[in-house]
């Protein structure tokens, strides 16, 4: 007699999987809402009262394990080099391929908007609609982008407060800074008291990945909520109207990961590409479904890890700091933007003005908070620097939420490929020539606790 395996035993469907099923059923039943009833008091409850509160919760339950698990990861990473020359050739090697990497996605972004002059394609009379629904929102990113200043967020990296830093999130480099500091005052001082507070470290980290990785469960579902609500609202017409700008941010995002990344990987960092897409995959999905990069570290550190089999003390430093400081999508975006708008408002900027706006992009990738939509407001700024008027991203906004989401996976990704090259350059890790690509059933027990 046959009997069912069961329930615990059945084979479950791998989370990438289901995150891509959970992306497809949102949006489309986000669209059908918007074509059968968009003003329909229904679908206003819907997107108010469950699939908006829903995916606020998601990432807010990462959010809130943002900042112990930066800090311990970060203070442990720096622990671990063992002396301060080894944390200085380890920064200094991120920095670099940081801002080469960087200067790359940049240079891609502009070049395509050059070629492809999205600008020049868009329909004035919408041009007006844009700016005119989204103008309140527009106010308010202008605002903040007027409040950044080059020399303050130089400042601010160093915090006058710590746990003021850590509550803002606009201040998560102060975070860093601080951990930093607290890591190599543990290497300086080594001594039973400050073993002991390594091993309390440690266990905040364990506590941390464990409900993480609970917590990265319910992305399929906060996925779908996600996708409802942004096709729900938007429907075709906005990303109709500006699909020359989303095939153009589309069209260099997709060169820069599937072209440059895999170069990067095979060439400076020794792994196979296949094996580094594998590895990173649940990392990059993750970053897609939260649009944070921030949010994400928790994944990240863990595929990095356990997938990509790189050393602790290095990845802990390169994502940690990375999280932060190292968005190649973000640069990329913002130098698309500037130039998009500057063909919108007919303004030309020559080479050498293009060369400043890939310089203050590279600035700016840096300056910019891991959150949704952070880069607006750095936007913003470099708009006001070249002489656009920043109120002119309010053309944009309508389809931000989603090119966020696909930068954001692009920062995610580069991040761990920064991670894989710095390990292979500074002589920690001998990568296989092919790594065993992790089982589903392996993924879900890392994911549930099990052993």
């Amino acid at each position: 007699m046959l009997n069912s395996p069961p329930l615990t035993l059945r084979k479950r469907l791998p989370l990438h999987i289901r995150v891509l099923l959970g992306f497809v059923l949102g949006a489309l039943v986000g669209l059908a809402a918007h074509f059968y009833a968009a003003d329909a008091p229904l679908t206003h409850d819907a997107i108010t009262y469950v699939t908006r509160p829903l995916g606020q919760v998601f990432l807010n339950l990462l959010f809130m394990l943002v900042i112990p698990l930066m800090f311990s990861a970060l203070v442990l990473g720096v622990a671990e080099l063992g002396d301060i020359a080894s944390l200085g050739r380890l920064g200094w090697k991120t920095l670099m391929y940081t801002a080469a990497v960087t200067g790359m996605a940049v240079a891609i972004g502009l070049v395509m908007v050059n070629l492809i002059q999205p600008g020049l394609h868009l329909d004035p009379a919408l041009v007006q609609q844009a700016m005119a629904s989204n103008a309140a929102k527009a106010s308010d990113i202008v605002a903040s982008g007027h409040q950044l200043d080059a020399l303050q967020l130089l400042v601010n990296i160093v915090p006058h407060n710590p746990l003021a830093a850590a509550v803002d999130d606009k201040q998560t480099l102060g975070v860093v800074f601080f951990a930093l500091m607290i890591g190599i005052g543990l290497v300086l001082t080594p001594s039973p008291a400050t073993e002991a507070f390594k091993h309390a470290l440690q266990g905040l980290l364990e506590v941390s990945m464990r409900l993480i990785g609970l917590f990265i469960l319910l992305a399929p579902y906060a996925v779908a909520c996600f996708m409802f609500t942004l096709c729900a609202q938007l429907g075709w017409d906005v990303i109709v109207g500006l699909s020359w700008f989303v095939a153009t941010v589309l069209l260099a995002i997709g060169l820069h990961m599937f072209v440059v990344l895999p170069l990067w990987v095979r060439y400076m960092g020794g792994m196979p590409v296949r094996t580094f897409f594998r590895g990173s995959q649940e990392a990059t999905l993750t970053a897609f479904a939260t649009a944070s990069s921030t949010a994400t570290l928790p994944v990240t550190l863990r595929v990095a890890e356990e997938n990509l089999g790189l050393p602790r003390k290095v990845s802990r430093f390169v994502l940690t700091v990375g999280a932060s400081a190292n968005h190649h999508g973000t640069a990329l975006f913002e130098g698309v933007t500037v130039l998009f708008l500057a063909q919108v408002f007919g303004l030309h900027l020559g080479f050498l003005q293009q060369l400043m706006v890939l310089m203050l992009c590279i600035l700016g990738g840096i300056g910019t908070a891991g959150i949704p939509s952070g880069s607006l407001p750095v936007i913003a700024m470099i708009c006001g620097i070249v002489g656009l008027p920043p109120a002119g991203i309010g053309i944009i906004i309508g389809v931000n939420t989603f090119l966020d989401m696909c930068r954001t996976a692009l920062n995610v990704t580069g991040d761990l490929a920064t991670a894989v090259v710095v390990s292979h350059r500074s002589g920690e890790v001998d990568v296989p020539a092919m790594a065993p690509e992790p089982r589903a059933e392996a993924q879900q027990d890392l994911l549930t606790g099990r052993r």
